[in-house]
């Protein structure tokens, strides 16, 4: 079991040079991801922001709010380890694009995806956690994120709601 050094109620940085995870660690991370306000928490196996390679063990709880982003200069990979979501990309004025519903190994969804564009994108999760392993590259730079203009910011809930709706709708889940 690798020893975390917690940067704040989402983040957790492991400090081993050989990074380990076990499930009891996994459960324990999607119980932080539950009591967070966003729904979520994180284990980086890198140990730095400056660091080329990054490298997440993510939770997200369902009714977790992923406001659509795309990231400049950097493509991502995403390995489902647990659970199942729809993952949306949009074109730049926030029409739906390609959707992918993505579950682990045994689900038979798509549990494997890379995206090199910079394109917008969003998870619906659907099962009560969605775990992923998540590799993009470094140095993470704020800047680089681009949150879309037409996706309404967090801290909007009214907003919020309406809008996941319309994506659920708009994606085919409900």
């Amino acid at each position: 079991m690798t020893r975390m050094k917690r940067i704040n109620d989402e983040v957790f940085v492991a400090e081993d040079q050989i990074v380990q995870v076990d499930r009891a660690q996994l459960e324990t991370l999607k119980a932080q991801a539950r009591r967070n306000p966003r729904q979520r928490a994180r284990i980086c196996a890198h140990k730095d922001v400056q660091d080329k390679l990054h490298e997440m063990l993510i939770v997200l709880a369902k009714g977790a709010y992923v406001r659509p982003h795309k990231h400049l200069h950097k493509p991502e990979s995403f390995h489902v380890i647990e659970g199942t979501a729809t993952v949306i990309f949009f074109d730049d004025a926030g029409k739906v694009g390609e959707v992918i519903r993505i579950g682990d190994f045994g689900s038979g969804s798509q549990f494997y995806f890379r995206n090199d564009d910079p394109r917008y994108h969003t998870q619906i999760v659907t099962s009560d956690f969605l775990v992923f392993h998540e590799t993009t590259n470094g140095p993470f730079n704020r800047a680089d994120t681009v949150f879309a203009p037409w996706s309404p910011e967090e801290s909007d809930g009214v907003a919020v709601k309406a809008f996941m709706d319309k994506l659920s709708r708009d994606a085919g889940q409900s």
